[in-house]
Formats: structure tokens, C-alpha cells, sequence
């Protein structure tokens, strides 16, 4: 059995003070605040939940009644090509999840242990644990401040003649910059790889996440803003690499006779079941994008005159989705630091999530990383949170956490 990697906080020396404590307990009912009316519903306001209001469970309903609820069915090519069509690209290749999406797109570049691979140390583990599963070599660069992606200045600094891929993580759905990073990467002969995880929908300078790169990867986990439940997707336009990856999805069985591999492939399959609820949610996906849009805009609006919260920025190049409302909080300037209001939201009923820890701050990690600092991560952990963001969000609901907000300044 693997032996977790222990890290004490004293170990960590300054790093520590970024680390965000336990989850504040929610309280399960609503309080009222000078400002606000109790909202009528007695319950708490979840930091994300699925919508799943059309053809979910007639879909589901058919597979079952047809009896194709395994990894075989139509739902499943329906879906990939619809995602597929979403994303503005020829192939799609439904999996299990989002990691494994990532590690599948990697794996067709037949990455080998000495190769580098270069991505943001302010992600998700999974991004950083795909690497690792090739037996590849992860190099971390920091977020640039402005928009809080990858910043391509840092790329260009780390590329070394064993450099093989880079992944843009579109973190909380605001795309990065492709076009600067593609040009770099093909004055390299490197490949693009999106983590669009958290950007179903989102679009640079008009083009969809998903269709940026030689591949992308896509989570459809249950807080996603379309979901599977667990499950996720490569997009590509590059025939070879699909090809690869819907061979290397299904344990490699040769096209020649069954049971003959000539590559170690993977179960990574999505289930017919999985694929009729993503097929019903991408008819939906631009109402979803819509609905968060709109919902970032109302908490921007109500947020934009509280001193020391600063809210998700958007480039004049980008469409974000917003899959997560994050905000920062300055503490000399709002009066409390971000932990002491996630508490004060906790206890008006209102779930919040910090900000990703970064990556070289991952005990599992440290080793490797020690010593190096990414001062744009660090900040965004230490002071960064969001709210509650799922499509279905009221007006209502976002009026009521922001006036916690408010009323909590004091």
C-alpha cells in the first residue's frame, strides 16, 4: 500500500500561511441580516448543484429499456459527436472522467520518463497527476495577474529541448491566452493540450475551448457546467490522435482479431447511461453558459462597490463561463480575511470553496518542488474563495449572499 506523503505546516515555513483551513459548517437554515429578508425556503445555498431539466430521464429511460447501458450504445456517439460539434472540432472520445481524459490525450503522444511537460502550478491535482501517470516530468509556471491563467512569459522561459507538451488550464472558465501560447509552442514543435475542464462553452477571440489545441480534455463531474455525474471527453481535430485515443480507451483491442493488443491501453469507457444524461445536457449547454453569464454579471454588479472584494475579471478576448464565481478578499481593505467571511457565510447558510492550493504546495509534491515560489498562485490561494455559481442560481439567492457580504464588512 502507498504511504501518504506527510507534510506538517512547519515544515512549509511561510508557504503555511496560504494553506486554507477545514470547511466552515454550514448551517442548514437561513438567517436574516439587517439589509435582507430571509429568503422563504428554509434550507442552505450549495456552492454548486447539476441542472437536470430536460431529457435526462428519457434518455436514460430508452438505454434501459433497450438494454444498452454498458459501453456500447448510440447514446455514446451521439454524444461525442454533439460535444464534439459544441467545441467546433471533428472528433470526440467520451471517457470515464475528466483525469482520465487528460491522461488519455497525453497518452497518445507516447510521452516517455525524461520528457517535460509544462503547465500552472494554480490547477486542480488532476492536471498535474496526468503527467505524472505518463511518467512525464511536470515544470510549473505561475498565473499571470490580470486573469489568473497561465502565464506565457514563464512558458517561454521554461521550454528546454526535452519540453513535449503544454497544458492550458482555462481555470474557472476564462480561457488563457492561445494564441501567444500556440505561436510559442509551434515555434517549439511542442504540443497543446487544453485542460477545459471548467470551461465547457467558453470561447477566445470567438473559437470554443476544446478546439484551441492538438487536444483538449473535459470533466463532466457533477459540479461541471454540464454533467455526466463522473465522466469526460478528449476533442480533437487531429484524426490520428482520436484514432489513438478511442483505441487506448478500450484496452487496446487490435481491429485485426479480439484479445490482440499492440499498445498497453486502458479501461477508460463511459457508460451508455453516462452518455444519455450528457446527451441531454448538451442540448442545454448554451442555456447553461447563459445562465452563468448572467449570474456573474448580478454578482458583479452588487459586489463592485465593496471595498477590499475583488471580483473574476474577464479579458475584452475572452467569453468566460464562469463555472466557479470566485473573489478575492483583500483584508486590510474589507476588515476580516478571506477564512473569517467564509465563516460568516457558513453560518448565514451559504457554501463556499477556497481557491485551488497550488501545486508545489501539495505535500505530495514538495519534494520535487521545493524551493520554488509562484507568488500569483500563492495569492490567489490565500485571499481567493467563490460562491455559490450553479446555472439554476436565483436573482434572489445572489441578492441574499451579497448581502452577507456586505452586512459582514460591517
Amino acid at each position: 500500500m502507498l504511504k501518504p506523503h506527510e507534510l506538517s505546516l512547519d515544515e512549509m515555513g511561510d508557504l503555511a500561511q496560504i494553506i486554507p483551513g477545514p470547511d466552515p459548517e454550514v448551517k442548514l437554515s437561513y438567517q436574516t441580516i439587517p439589509s435582507f429578508d430571509a429568503l422563504s425556503r428554509s434550507s442552505f445555498i450549495p456552492v454548486c448543484q447539476p441542472t437536470l431539466g430536460g431529457n435526462e430521464l428519457r434518455y436514460v429511460q430508452r438505454a434501459v429499456e433497450t438494454n444498452w447501458i454498458s459501453s456500447a450504445g448510440s447514446f455514446i456517439r451521439e454524444f461525442e459527436s454533439r460535444f464534439a460539434a459544441a467545441c467546433g472540432v471533428k472528433y470526440g472520445i467520451a471517457c470515464a472522467n475528466g483525469t482520465v481524459a487528460l491522461h488519455l490525450a497525453l497518452a497518445t503522444l507516447g510521452l516517455q520518463p525524461g520528457d517535460e511537460v509544462i503547465l500552472p502550478t494554480f490547477t486542480m491535482i488532476a492536471t498535474i497527476n496526468a503527467v505524472a501517470y505518463c511518467g512525464a516530468t511536470p515544470v510549473l509556471v505561475d498565473s499571470e495577474p490580470a486573469f489568473w491563467q497561465m502565464d506565457i512569459a514563464q512558458v517561454a522561459a521554461k521550454i528546454t529541448p526535452r519540453t513535449r507538451a503544454i497544458i492550458p488550464v482555462h481555470t474557472y472558465g476564462h480561457p488563457v491566452d492561445m494564441d501567444a501560447l500556440n505561436e510559442l509552442a509551434c515555434r517549439h514543435g511542442i504540443y497543446v493540450i487544453e485542460d477545459a475542464a471548467e470551461a465547457h462553452g467558453a470561447e477566445y477571440k470567438g473559437r470554443r475551448a476544446g478546439g484551441l489545441g492538438a487536444a483538449a480534455s473535459f470533466s463532466f463531474y457533477g459540479n461541471k457546467i454540464i454533467t455526466t455525474g463522473e465522466g469526460g471527453m478528449v476533442t480533437t481535430d487531429n484524426e490520428a490522435i482520436a484514432r489513438l485515443a478511442w483505441n487506448l480507451r478500450d484496452h487496446a483491442f487490435s481491429h485485426e482479431r479480439h484479445f490482440w493488443h499492440k499498445h498497453m491501453g486502458y479501461n477508460y469507457r463511459m457508460t451508455n447511461l453516462q452518455a444519455a444524461v450528457g446527451l441531454a445536457q448538451v442540448e442545454q449547454m448554451d442555456g447553461f453558459v447563459a445562465a452563468r453569464r448572467r449570474n456573474a454579471a448580478h454578482y458583479s454588479r452588487l459586489l463592485a462597490q465593496v471595498p477590499g472584494i475583488t471580483t473574476p475579471p474577464e479579458a475584452e478576448w475572452a467569453k468566460n463561463v464562469f463555472w466557479m464565481y470566485g473573489i478575492l478578499v483583500d483584508e486590510a481593505a474589507y476588515g476580516m480575511n478571506r477564512d473569517q467571511l467564509r465563516r460568516v457565510l457558513a453560518d448565514h447558510g451559504v457554501e463556499t470553496r477556497t481557491f485551488f492550493i497550488p501545486m508545489h504546495c501539495q505535500p505530495v509534491y514538495w519534494q520535487h518542488f521545493q524551493g520554488q515560489r509562484f507568488p500569483v498562485a500563492e495569492r490567489l490561494c490565500r485571499d481567493g474563495f467563490y460562491l455559490p455559481s450553479a446555472s439554476s442560481l436565483s436573482a434572489s439567492e445572489i441578492e441574499y449572499v451579497t448581502a452577507v457580504i456586505r452586512d459582514a464588512q460591517g
